[in-house]
Formats: structure tokens, sequence, C-alpha cells
């Protein structure tokens, strides 16, 4: 963090969220570096053109939020997303991409991305988007979730299946029904309704679910539930 500059997330109206962009494309990152320069609450802290570079310049920099291309050479962004968020206290991903790749997105989430961005997204979206996953909210509606979900094949469908619901069955009764609903792409508001429960209730089992099972963020326990075929 450069000297005398305030730390990020202080003050939640207000707070600087530390950003590295990495794509391969020079004129990607000036275009970004640019347009997210003059947000308030963004200050861009690096810049990488791999993800070997990346994963320097994180352990360098201390990013709040990672802004990743998937196609670069080298170590590329799905490689690079896999080491970050191996590592306690990783920074958030945002994967940047577009919608042809739905399988290389769902690998990245799997992994443990906060979500996804398309390369033509609006820079004030950029922002709220950058915003939204530091503070632990991923960037994936359920219906953009449904599409890629629905769109993946593969040949070890029936072996994760079976992996995901030896997971799932590691959660109490009140867990699961909370994760269910999280696959269903639910608010917390929505879930509490539902279930009965409060919002801080809710939270808490949505804290536990990630903790027992070992997961990041609501996008890979919502993938989880996917998995294992517990909404067909």
């Amino acid at each position: 963090m450069p000297p005398g500059s305030s730390d990020p997330l202080t003050a939640s109206g207000n707070s600087v969220v530390d950003v590295l962009i990495v794509d391969d494309d020079p004129l990607v990152r000036a275009g970004l570096t640019m347009m997210l320069g003059g947000a308030p609450t963004i200050r861009i802290v690096a810049v990488a053109g791999d993800g070997a570079e990346a994963l320097e310049l994180v352990r360098s920099r201390r990013p709040d939020v990672v802004l990743m291309d998937i196609r670069m050479p080298g170590l590329d962004g799905l490689a690079a997303t896999e080491a970050l968020r191996a590592d306690p206290g990783a920074p958030e991903v945002i994967v940047l991409t577009t919608f042809d790749a739905e399988e290389h997105v769902l690998r990245a989430l799997r992994a443990g991305a906060a979500g996804f961005l398309l390369k033509d997204t609006p820079p004030a979206e950029i922002v709220a988007a950058i915003k939204l996953v530091a503070e632990g909210r991923p960037v994936l509606s359920p219906t953009v979730m449904r599409r890629l979900i629905g769109r993946v094949v593969g040949s070890d469908t029936d072996e994760r299946r079976t992996r995901a619901g030896t997971q799932l069955a590691l959660l109490n009764d009140r867990e699961r029904a909370v994760a269910l609903a999280v696959g269903q792409g639910k608010s917390n508001a929505e879930i509490g309704a539902t279930l009965y429960l409060g919002v801080p209730t809710v939270k808490t089992y949505v804290s536990n679910v990630l903790t027992k099972l070992g997961l990041n963020n609501r996008v890979q326990i919502a993938l989880l539930v996917h998995d294992a075929g517990v909404l067909e």
C-alpha cells in the first residue's frame, strides 16, 4: 500500500478498494485503469500481464480485489485464480470474460472466484461489482448461474454428483435447507422468510455451511447444490 494512503474498507460508505488488473492486452489494462482510476472508491494498485506476474503482485501489493482475464499466455487466469484462492486471506477475484467460455467461467467459480464480468461492462457497473465482492457479496445473478450450469457437460458428471452429495451430507437439516435455498438463488432475506429465520441467523447458517464444506463464497455453495442434483 502506498505510504500515507488510507486503509481500505475502513468505512462502509466511503471505503477505498485496492484493485489489481490482470490482462495480457496492454490496451485493455490501460482502458480499465483509466476508467476505474476516476472512481473515488477504487484504487488501482498494480497491473499485470499474466497470471504469474499477478501472483507476485498479490503478495507485494495486497489488493482487495483482482480483475482477472482468463485467456493469457503462460499461467492463465484460471490457474492463477486457483492458486490465489488456495491461500488464506486471498483477495477476491472477478473473472473478466466473454460469454463464449462457460466451462472456463465455471472452473474459475469452483476455484473461488466471486463472479465474472463481461469485458464490455459499463464502468459504473464494474465499480459496483468491485465494491460488492470486496464486501463478500458475489457478482452472479441466479439467471446467469442457471445458464452456466445448464450448458456445462463433462465426463465427470456422475463423479461430481456423488462427491457433492457426500459433502452436503455433512450438514445438519437446517444448514442443508439454507444451502438449498442459496442454490435456488435466494437472498438472505428471502431465505429467512421461507425458513422463518431472521437475516442475522441466516448469515450465521451460511457461514457455518462455508466453514463445514471448506468453501469460499455463496457461488460455490450454489455450484455444489447443483452438482449434487438436489434441485432437479
